[in-house]
């Protein structure tokens, strides 16, 4: 991983709405379609790849987010993301079973709970948050005032969002702004 310096996101609460950094998280990227890929998958993370559109599982250490057919996204906060990367990679990309990518340094995890986080993303969000809020572990990739995010839901009222690092500052602004006149 690159030594990187986060942007400067300091936890933030407004009308049942609190804003906050979930950093740093190891955030790699798979891709395969074969069965050995996703045999290997399970085998080093103890975690069966999502398979429905729009879900995720998750274990102890790793939340798997399905991002497309032969996608998804891994997230975690252990700190061992060099050994855990290198395994797959060795097990899976240089086998050539798939694709495994370190995006750690790519996106930058915001975690929104409250209330009223629905309410604050619907304003400038196409995505009906319906079904969704009733789902927890559903995700969707979509546009939160015209920056492509990917959105987990956690919990209830407990979400993570994942923003490109060269659009985090400009949506922690907006996250802020908006939240004060919810």
């Amino acid at each position: 991983m690159l030594n990187i310096n986060y942007p400067k996101i300091d936890k933030k609460s407004y009308n049942d709405i609190e804003l906050s950094l979930e950093e740093p998280l190891t955030k790699i990227n798979l891709r395969g379609k074969k069965k050995d890929f996703f045999a290997k998958v399970g085998k080093i993370l103890s975690i069966i790849l999502p398979i429905e559109s729009n879900t995720s599982s998750s274990n102890e250490k790793f939340t798997a987010m399905w991002l497309s057919p032969d996608e998804w996204m891994i997230y975690s906060k252990d700190n061992n993301q060099n050994i855990i990367f290198d395994e797959l990679y060795n097990e899976i990309s240089k086998l050539n079973h798939g694709s495994i990518t370190n995006v750690s340094d790519q996106w930058v995890c915001i975690n929104l709970k409250g209330k009223n986080i629905y309410e604050m993303l619907s304003t400038a969000c196409p995505f009906d948050f319906t079904k969704f809020k009733a789902n927890k572990n559903s995700t969707t990739q979509t546009l939160v005032n015209h920056i492509d995010v990917i959105i987990h839901h956690k919990e209830e009222n407990n979400l993570n969002l994942f923003v490109r690092r060269s659009f985090s500052e400009h949506l922690w602004l907006w996250l802020n702004d908006s939240a004060k006149f919810i």
